[in-house]
């Protein structure tokens, strides 16, 4: 297994971040949302090595077969874990994809650390600018749902995880966009996480604040966000973002829940490649056109 090596904890052991690296090309590196790990990219990992990209998809500390510290999990912290994979692996000319809170990560990197061998990045049902509720952002969450999401985590983290799991994908009594297997799938990738990361993680990209990071975004960016996302709602988020970065293009999956790798996948993938590749993408109404299937 390959790990990189990212500081150290308060007993001064080292901090080792599990990553898969596959393909050869320009890189393209894959930030996974909570509480999952890496393998919720199993789809685009595959499809874009195939298509000539070195694809690079990483467990954050705390979660998968990454370590598991006690102590911060902030995104600062996150942030130069994310520094570390990139320095460590030397990479340039980086595509830097965030999923969900992972775009958190993705925006604090660039503002922290000047945006360093990164030459594009996506954001991809994104946490970003902030989701927290407050007066001087009115079109947020109240605070008292994400309250729930600790009270549901220490009462019963499989039930919650397995509820939370079924919103994720936008499952209901009508609707069933996803089969049981893949919510089993979910929810085995989402168990081996540390309880004390999943709730620090889940503090963080509740509250924290992305609109200056998000502001010092200067590359070509792409925002991709389903307009059915009951996890992180669009209003909330990726219109916002989009506000902030006037620049990026915006593309809206209609009637998409928030796990698009999934319900998705396929048109995720390719607007993934096309955007490494440097491709032009339409915006909002785009319309789907024949592709070759992806692998």
């Amino acid at each position: 297994m390959s790990f990189i090596k990212a500081g150290q904890d308060a007993q001064g052991k080292d901090i080792n971040i599990f990553y898969q690296d596959w393909g050869q090309g320009d890189p393209v590196v894959l930030i996974h949302g909570w509480p999952a790990d890496h393998q919720m990219w199993e789809h685009q990992s595959h499809s874009l090595a195939h298509y000539g990209k070195r694809v690079i998809a990483y467990d954050r500390r705390g979660f998968g077969k990454s370590d598991k510290p006690w102590g911060s999990y902030d995104y600062d912290v996150l942030a130069d874990d994310l520094k570390a994979i990139l320095d460590g692996l030397n990479l340039q000319n980086v595509t830097l994809v965030g999923f969900s809170m992972g775009g958190g990560e993705v925006a604090r990197y660039m503002s922290r650390h000047g945006g360093a061998r990164v030459s594009r990045v996506a954001l991809v049902s994104a946490v970003t600018p902030y989701l927290l509720k407050t007066d001087d952002n009115p079109d947020g969450v109240p605070q008292k749902e994400f309250d729930k999401i600790i009270e549901g985590l220490r009462k019963d983290r499989p039930d919650f995880l397995q509820t939370f799991g079924k919103q994720f994908y936008g499952v209901g009594v009508i609707s069933h966009p996803v089969s049981q297997a893949t919510l089993d799938w979910m929810q085995m990738l989402c168990l081996p996480a540390a309880p004390h990361a999943t709730e620090e993680c889940a503090k963080a990209f509740s509250s924290t604040d992305f609109r200056q990071d998000v502001r010092s975004i200067k590359v070509p960016t792409l925002i991709i966000h389903g307009t059915d996302d009951q996890t992180v709602p669009i209003k909330s988020s990726g219109d916002k973002t989009a506000e902030l970065l006037p620049q990026a293009t915006y593309i809206r999956y209609d009637g998409e829940p928030h796990g698009l790798f999934i319900t998705a996948k396929d048109r995720l993938t390719q607007d993934l490649l096309d955007f490494s590749n440097g491709a032009a993408l339409g915006g909002d109404n785009r319309s789907t056109t024949e592709r070759e299937p992806l692998v």
